[in-house]
């Protein structure tokens, strides 16, 4: 029997690309959308329902969502930078992530993936970072960072309550299908008309690979009911990371222990044990005895070779395989990256 996944923002660049992927995987998919959505390009997957509904009117998403649904997907989400708009953008932001998390309790869904964005993290002066940095968002002056933040925030409040929960943290997501995102400036740039552009970084993931991570956590690959808030210190055990841009515009997923989804598992893709932070020091092999200073008639005593370091697979208290993002060929999540529209 198939499995059933409800996406929000399925009509939008990220969200059709994890419709795209579910149908393809024979998920059966309930996609919501506004009454002013263009979704024909939905009603070409298989298996896919449309559903009309806002993430902030509670009573359609108690409609739309399916009783015992095994996964919903929430990617609907404002990313607007523009100030004018920061009531609607709290109201979608916030608002809206509460309502849908309330709904998955009633609804007593299997699991709750949310995308939300690395721009959580708000400004960082030490980059590349991963979810041990304290979050600065929730006094950032830009309201899209503060936003992303406190949804976080109802997110881990439904965990508290029950709710199987894990967070996405992309960086900047270019692909296909996007028409109004970071496709405009490269367009601008191919036909040079782009007359200039303030310097800046940041950390990129191909649409395709992001899309991947959601169904990740969904088929029990590595990840665990709990959750902590953000900021709160976490285990020893190594912590998945999110290394600077690299090339081909590819960034690698981070994903924080019990909470954070890495992308990694999606198909079991490249993890290597015991992976490092990006930028961290490597731990130091064990030390090489020093050779005894060589006496009359005697031979010294031959030094022993590095000792290797451990690959063993950090496990959460619940004796799950997480998975380190370092190593992962270039699947989408990105935290190490600075917030969108940072320098």
């Amino acid at each position: 029997m198939a499995r059933t996944a409800f996406v929000t923002g399925g009509s939008g660049f990220l969200g059709r690309h994890v419709v795209e992927q579910l149908a393809n995987q024979g998920w059966r998919v309930v996609a919501l959308h506004r009454p002013t959505s263009d979704v024909r390009a939905l009603r070409t997957y298989a298996g896919v329902e449309l559903a009309e509904g806002s993430i902030t009117d509670p009573a359609s998403l108690e409609r739309a969502i399916p009783e015992g649904c095994d996964a919903v997907f929430h990617v609907a989400g404002n990313t607007s930078l523009w100030s004018g708009g920061n009531a609607q953008q709290t109201r979608e932001n916030v608002d809206g992530t509460r309502f849908v998390v309330e709904t998955c309790l009633k609804r007593k869904v299997g699991r709750l993936v949310h995308t939300s964005s690395v721009a959580s993290w708000g400004e960082q002066h030490v980059v590349p970072f991963d979810e041990t940095a304290p979050q600065h968002a929730a006094g950032s002056f830009v309201n899209y960072e503060r936003t992303k933040y406190l949804g976080e925030l109802e997110v881990l409040k439904g965990v508290e309550r029950g709710l199987p929960a894990c967070i996405m943290n992309p960086g900047h997501i270019v692909g296909r299908y996007d028409a109004n995102s970071w496709a405009r400036l490269i367009r601008l740039v191919d036909a040079q008309k782009l007359p200039g552009i303030p310097p800046g970084e940041g950390t990129w993931a191909a649409a395709t690979e992001v899309a991947k991570a959601p169904a990740a956590p969904v088929k029990g690959l590595g990840i665990a009911g709990g959750a902590k808030r953000p900021g709160a210190k976490k285990a020893a055990a190594p912590t998945q990371s999110a290394p600077a841009a690299q090339p081909e515009a590819k960034s690698e997923p981070a994903a924080a222990p019990e909470a954070k989804a890495p992308a990694a598992p999606a198909k079991g893709l490249g993890i290597a044990a015991g992976a490092k932070r990006p930028g961290a020091k490597k731990a130091a092999p064990a030390a090489q005895p020093a050779a005894p200073k060589p006496e009359p008639e005697a031979t010294p005593e031959p030094q022993s070779q590095d000792a290797p370091e451990s690959t063993s697979t950090p496990e959460d208290k619940d004796g799950e395989t997480k998975a380190p993002a370092a190593p992962v060929k270039g699947l989408g999540i990105a935290r190490g990256a600075r917030p969108p529209g940072k320098r």
